[in-house]
């Protein structure tokens, strides 16, 4: 089966032949459809975060169940499934006090010996390596995709719809009325914008230094633009806002972005980290005396705190009911052969989102 293999840091995707096992005892073997163009898959590939190299990316994915291994019962051969990069057991104390997505034992797939390259085993990213034609898998990780649902559509709806919206609507909580800046508006960042309109936020500032995204910003709900090329960003939503919002919300992966979200929240508000910061910086909290005292504060949203089989039915429904847009997320579609070319324009700050289609 082809694969995209990375062997070395800012150095580009291989198609390579890849060996997968049998699925075992709760496993599952998935046929790939499509796959997300993610820009974490990018801090991988740039090392800015490290992985044992070679290895195969990818984790925004949805397919068509090829087999199951013994004791799987929720999915069958022919099921179309979306895949959650989480794999939560279901038995620790974050899966059983509702925190999935924070699952102690959820890397447990992410062990040498089920993928190989030229007979060698390599590490599985992310318990998927999504940039394959096919993956091996947790069944815990499937979710059905009903039929009036694309299978690209359910690919992001395996990441960035879920990560984006997740963020507005599970580690916040956001309430009607409240205000909120979005930092970064690409396929999360627009997730987040659409999620704080469904919740009913009064105020939706998008903030990014390209035309392009502030426009498609505006399409996805934004009710405010600020061209942060043009001056000071923090200064320009104070300006809006009359001292700052609800909850300042960071999707791009970057320390100074990050800081810019705690100074554009108001006393009582959150800076709500949805990046991927770099993991050998260090993040200054100005002012941090008074700002605590007027009990701001500072969050990580991880995968937009999702309890994906719940999660990911209700935003695939909303997505039939025209309530939600993935279909005006999807920018471009790229064969697998063409997957450096999908992220050369992804950095190029190009598309929305791009799918490698299979």
């Amino acid at each position: 089966m082809k694969a995209a293999v990375l062997y070395a840091p800012n150095q580009p995707l291989v198609i390579e032949d890849i060996e997968l096992d049998e699925p075992q005892a709760n496993e599952v073997l998935v046929k790939t459809s499509a796959t997300g163009v993610c820009h974490s898959d990018l801090h991988f590939m740039e090392g800015k975060w490290m992985y044992p190299m070679p290895v195969v990316l990818g984790h925004e994915s949805a397919g068509v169940v090829e087999k199951v291994g013994p004791g799987v019962t929720n999915v069958k051969a022919g099921d179309r499934v979306v895949i959650a990069f989480v794999q939560s057991c279901g038995v620790c104390d974050r899966c059983t006090t509702g925190r999935p997505n924070l699952c102690s034992n959820g890397q447990s797939l992410n062990r040498m010996g089920r993928v190989k390259l030229n007979g060698q085993p390599i590490m599985q990213f992310a318990g998927m390596s999504a940039f394959a034609e096919f993956q091996l898998v947790s069944s815990r990780a499937c979710v059905k995709v009903p039929d009036a649902v694309p299978l690209e559509v359910a690919a992001l709806v395996g990441c960035s719809v879920m990560t984006g919206v997740g963020a507005v609507t599970n580690t916040v909580k956001l309430q009607v009325g409240e205000t909120v800046a979005v930092v970064g508006c690409g396929g999360v960042g627009l997730n987040i914008i659409q999620g704080a309109r469904l919740a009913g936020a009064s105020r939706i500032i998008a903030v990014d230094m390209l035309e392009s995204k502030l426009a498609a910003a505006k399409e996805f709900g934004a009710t405010d633009v600020v061209d942060a090329s043009s001056g000071d960003a923090v200064a320009q939503v104070q300006a809006l806002t009359g001292g700052g919002v609800d909850y300042a919300f960071e999707a791009i992966g970057l320390m100074k972005t990050a800081q810019q979200c705690f100074e554009m929240a108001r006393r009582g508000g959150q800076a709500v980290i949805v990046g991927m910061l770099p993991l050998a910086e260090q993040l200054t909290i100005p002012n941090a005396g008074m700002s605590f005292l007027g009990e701001k504060g500072i969050v990580g949203s991880y995968y937009g705190s999702t309890r994906q089989t719940y999660d990911m039915p209700w935003l695939m429904e909303l997505y039939r009911q025209k309530r939600l847009k993935i279909d005006e997320l999807i920018s471009r579609r790229y064969q697998l052969s063409q997957i450096n070319e999908a992220y050369d324009a992804l950095k190029g700050g190009e598309v929305n989102r791009s799918v490698i289609v299979f």
